[in-house]
């Protein structure tokens, strides 16, 4: 085990710089985070680190691999989750004065299961983390590195995922982060909303125009 260390740590650091970096699962986790009770907050970053496994198990059995060289099953994949970005975008850009976090009787504004989703889809439908997990795992991790320790790393970055945006969520819950926003929230709702309508707008453009080929294509 000791010898697979160096790759763990490479692992590690370059999914960390993947996570913290600005894109559609943080921009969620935002709104989720202001807008929502912690709870629904945390079953949305846990969703996120969900679909994480998802990402893992298809680049382990290969499947990604397949997508990856497949422009037209990549196209489609970016595609739908242009789409759904889009949908997110409208909730976000019809947020009104007031309308961030009102807190209800059961301390819900939604169902948790539907919270749970939202972060499990976002991260799902994301072509970008397919194009980066079946990188890592082609490229960074090594064909002869066992199953089994291939699978202990996709075991840790989705936990490592999912207690990450669980910290961005304890953070943006506090009351006093949350006072902070009462006034302008749903200029940040209709910001965040701006900002996955120009996300999803990126990806059917590079779909459209041709333009972000898959790696070996030309």
């Amino acid at each position: 085990m000791h010898n697979y260390w160096p790759e763990f740590i490479t692992v590690a650091l370059v999914h960390f710089l993947a996570v913290a970096s600005p894109g559609p699962d943080f921009a969620v986790m935002l709104r989720q985070a202001l807008c929502q009770s912690r709870r629904n907050a945390l079953l949305t970053a846990f969703g996120i680190g969900t679909g994480i496994l998802v990402h893992v198990g298809y680049s382990l059995l290969g499947i990604g691999l397949i997508i990856q060289q497949s422009l037209v099953l990549f196209s489609i994949l970016k595609v739908v989750g242009a789409l759904y970005l889009t949908w997110i975008a409208i909730q976000c850009l019809r947020s009104k004065a007031g309308g961030i976090y009102v807190e209800t009787e059961n301390g819900e504004l939604q169902s948790g299961l539907a919270a749970f989703r939202l972060g499990f889809l976002t991260n799902t439908l994301n072509p970008k983390a397919t194009l980066f997990f079946v990188s890592l795992f082609s490229v960074i991790i090594s064909p002869g590195t066992p199953i089994a320790i291939q699978t202990a790393y996709g075991a840790y970055m989705a936990v490592a995922t999912g207690l990450w945006f669980m910290a961005v969520a304890v953070f943006f819950t506090l009351p006093q982060i949350r006072k902070g926003f009462n006034r302008f929230g749903h200029w940040l709702d209709r910001l965040m909303g701006g900002v996955l309508l120009l996300l999803a707008g990126q990806l059917l453009f590079s779909t459209v125009s041709g333009d972000g080929n898959l790696p070996g294509k030309e």
